[in-house]
């Protein structure tokens, strides 16, 4: 039997994710050289964490206009302009000369990725019919950006400083965005001669965030994106601060926490398309529990190994909680309805890195982490309670 052929959309869902590596390192550069930042600035850790907020809020709000571009400009276009403007904007959190420009830049940053996802999505979910798998391997971008980013940002920041390590973002962009415009064809814009203004009616907005599924997978698409924010934006800190490792020890379980998160999200999106898309998503659920119990209480390297893996199998979330979104919205709302509903929730749950940052200057930690044990806890009884009443939502 000879070897498959490589189909044109192996290459779209290959460059879709490097997208998305791109948009992604630009937002987990700064987070392994929290300490430096905080003690060149002389800012504390909920001002570093209120800026991330600031980054993640406008990535969450550019997820309902990134839709509506790409219908009228189509989905190739959108996505470069994510992956340029992330490298371009970047620049400004490493030339920032105080504080307040670095905030501005990393807002800005968060604003130009967040083009990136809902975009890709949809265009992924035209494109495949076992969705759950090849969200999976889009979403594996991110991991692998987890991988690379800690490891590189703090070998450089050891020999030259954290600025030139946060300028790996620019680097990465240049390569990714040129493949992208020559080996992706243009693609046709579903409503080009409609204008923005006509696409934003209240009424079917609102109709389509009232529907009970999208209420339910809501409330737990929230509670998790809260929870991995916190995670990218303070865990190597929680490591050097609670665990007491070094930051290049940090750095590389930072690392090993995204490989797995990578590799087991593919399998959480298999699963999903198996079995069931809330079978995936307490699999998660349990893992996450258990990972941030062994990373708070656990002793030794082993347990906080240990919990790193389950952390990351946890986190693997999206692979079933966005398929479980498109399950439940028309072919012709995907683009559009997708981004509005990641909007939505993704600016609740942006408040994460500053939540975790205050609560970890105020109490420690232990206490930090443990709120979001109990959050976790809070999405398995959704689960249990939608699962006894029949899987209604």
């Amino acid at each position: 039997m000879g070897p498959v052929a490589w189909r044109y959309r192996e290459t779209v869902l290959l460059l879709c994710t490097l997208a998305f590596f791109v948009t992604m390192v630009g937002r987990l550069a700064v987070s392994p050289v929290v300490p430096e930042i905080v003690a060149e600035f002389d800012v504390s850790n909920a001002l570093v964490g209120m800026a991330m907020t600031g980054m993640w809020l406008a990535y969450a709000i550019s997820q309902y206009p990134s839709g509506m571009l790409a219908d009228r400009y189509g989905e190739r276009l959108v996505i470069l302009v994510a992956v340029g403007g992330t490298g371009a904007l970047s620049l400004l959190l490493v030339f920032a000369p105080h504080f307040a420009v670095f905030f501005v830049g990393a807002v800005l940053v968060g604003g130009a990725a967040g083009l990136h996802y809902s975009v890709a999505t949809a265009l992924l979910t035209r494109t495949y019919d076992d969705i759950g798998t090849a969200v999976g391997v889009h979403n594996a971008g991110a991991p692998a950006a987890g991988l690379l980013t800690p490891v590189v940002v703090a070998w450089i920041a050891a020999r030259y400083g954290w600025r030139p390590a946060v300028a790996i973002t620019a680097i990465v962009a240049v390569p990714c965005f040129f493949l992208f415009a020559s080996r992706v064809r243009p693609t046709e814009p579903r409503r080009p001669n409609q204008p923005l203004r006509e696409r934003v009616v209240p009424e079917s907005m609102l109709e389509v965030l009232s529907r009970p599924a999208i209420l339910f997978t809501g409330a737990i698409a929230i509670a998790n994106d809260f929870i991995w924010q916190g995670v990218a934006t303070f865990l190597p800190t929680f490591l050097v601060e609670f665990r007491g490792y070094s930051t290049t020890t940090a750095a590389v379980l930072f690392g090993a926490y995204f490989v797995v998160q990578g590799f087991l999200q593919i399998g959480v999106g298999s699963l999903s398309d198996r079995v069931g898309r809330d079978v995936a998503i307490a699999v998660c659920t349990v893992a996450g529990i258990l990972g941030f119990s062994l990373l708070v209480v656990g002793s030794g390297l082993a347990a906080v190994a240990s919990g790193i893996v389950l952390l990351g199998l946890s986190m693997g979330w999206g692979a079933a909680v966005l398929p479980r979104f498109m399950d439940n919205l028309a072919e012709d709302e995907r683009s559009v309805g997708f981004g509005l509903i990641r909007t939505v929730y993704m600016i609740v749950a942006s408040a994460g890195s500053v939540v975790v940052g205050l609560v970890a200057d105020l109490f420690g930690w232990a206490v930090s982490f443990g709120v979001l044990i109990a959050m976790l806890a809070v999405v398995g009884c959704l689960l249990v309670a939608n699962w006894l009443t029949g899987s209604r939502y």
